[in-house]
């Protein structure tokens, strides 16, 4: 009999440390989204967090504007910590990473440290998330070289600022940049390795809306990202897109989109880079057929 009893304490005792890592994988996976409009949560920040929360949403990359009270961003920022969110800065565009484009990412930097001074903990940002795309350049096709070592000093510089205000640096990359060769002060290699090393997280823009495309042009990446241990998160698209349907769930919905990204963590869900998902963007999501 008290053989029996141990035996089952002995099971019970493994369900709940199973069920209790279950909780924990599902819980530090990333659901991420981009939030461009920070008037969204001027105008309507209960419904803002309400939505993200019916999401399980767990990190946002929201915009830094600022012609927004900063009052605005620490009320928002200190309430979506309280619903285990993370906040990260977000900005950037092509011209970015022109010549003397770097200006513009000082001025971001220092708006944030300046944030970050004044805000109490709880309404800091986490961290910093760059989103600069510079093949929108015209020199990307005049002279992609000096495009891609602008690019890549861009990075270098945010992630001096961002280690100077002890925050992680991101940024996001299209999944055609392992394509991409650099031969120039930083060395020589791949473009997309280089920026998965010298960052601490890469979004890849990896638009598509199938689970089979969606394995196969994450693959290298995810390559790259466990060789420097660096989380790859896996970004989708839900906004109309004119390249095609083979971009964006914009056309299937939210449950075609669920049970795909379901599929692509099965695949991946044993990758040490695997970071998660990140839906673009929050406006579009909102008001994507179920």
């Amino acid at each position: 009999m008290k053989k029996k009893v141990l035996l089952f304490l002995v099971v019970c005792m493994m369900l709940t440390s199973t069920g209790a890592l279950s909780v924990f994988a599902s819980s530090s996976e990333t659901k991420a989204t981009w939030l461009w409009n920070p008037w969204m949560f001027v105008q309507d920040e209960a419904g803002t967090l309400a939505f993200l929360e019916s999401k399980k949403v767990n990190k946002v990359y929201v915009q830094v504007d600022r012609d927004v009270p900063m009052q605005s961003y620490r009320s928002f920022i200190e309430k979506a910590t309280a619903k285990n969110m993370k906040i990260y800065a977000l900005d950037g565009a092509p011209d970015w990473a022109a010549n003397k484009g770097d200006r513009h990412l000082n001025t971001m930097m220092k708006w944030v440290g300046d944030y970050q001074k004044q805000a109490p903990a709880a309404a800091k940002f986490s961290g910093i998330h760059l989103d600069v795309e510079p093949y929108l350049l015209s020199g990307w096709k005049k002279n992609q070289a000096r495009t891609v070592l602008d690019f890549q000093k861009l990075l270098m510089n945010g992630k001096q600022q961002a280690a100077a205000m002890n925050l992680p640096m991101e940024a996001d990359l299209p999944f055609w940049f392992d394509e991409i060769s650099y031969n120039n002060t930083y060395g020589k290699g791949n473009l997309a390795e280089w920026a998965i090393e010298k960052m601490d997280g890469i979004t890849l823009m990896s638009y598509r809306d199938s689970a089979p495309m969606l394995i196969e042009i994450v693959k290298q990446e995810m390559a790259f990202g466990q060789k420097h241990s660096t989380p790859i998160t896996v970004g989708v698209e839900t906004m109309k897109s004119y390249e095609g349907n083979q971009v964006s769930f914009f056309e299937e919905g939210e449950a075609y989109m669920n049970q795909q990204l379901e599929l692509v963590k099965k695949h991946y869900g044993g990758n040490s880079a695997f970071g998660g998902f990140a839906v673009h963007h929050v406006d579009s999501w909102k008001t994507l057929k179920p």
